[in-house]
């Protein structure tokens, strides 16, 4: 099992939405992350769904998707060949004996803290998935109290000439 990125380009109208994410329950496929936006076109948004499963999964989805109203295109975005960026707000909490530890993590993962209180101190931090899951773990015995994700945003690069 492999994790894999599909992008799918869809009109921005009432009820898409609901139709892809109908299309992965009836399949019995699980999302692992899933964003979407209006894209440089107002009438579209960007639909970008992490899963994870194997390489027919994938081809499978793919297909299945192609098929649905309001779906312009559909991608399988390459890790290799992408730039994958996800956004995590960690609330952690605050004491004497944790507190120079976690703005030190703070400063090596160049997160930055967005609120700060006596009992908390709240981070935000962006970059790829994997570093965002090694941030956690190393916050994680610090005490984290809530603990909000975005999903990933995915873009493929483009090849310079």
């Amino acid at each position: 099992m492999e994790r894999f990125v599909i992008a799918a380009l869809v009109e921005n109208k009432y009820g898409v939405l609901t139709r892809v994410a109908g299309l992965f329950m009836r399949k019995g496929f699980n999302i692992d992350s899933l964003t979407v936006g209006e894209t440089e076109d107002p009438n579209f948004s960007r639909i970008t769904i992490t899963l994870t499963g194997d390489d027919n999964d994938k081809e499978q989805l793919i297909n299945q998707l192609k098929k649905l109203h309001n779906v312009k295109s559909v991608r399988h975005i390459k890790e290799k060949q992408s730039l994958e960026r996800e956004l995590v707000l960690i609330k952690i909490k605050n004491t004497t004996q944790n507190r120079s530890e976690l703005l030190a993590v703070t400063e090596i993962y160049r997160a930055k803290i967005v609120d700060y209180s006596l009992k908390t101190i709240c981070v935000a931090m962006t970059g790829k998935p994997s570093k965002i899951n090694a941030f956690i773990e190393i916050v994680r015995p610090l005490g984290i109290v809530e603990l909000c994700r975005t999903g990933v945003a995915a873009l493929e690069r483009t090849d310079i000439l």
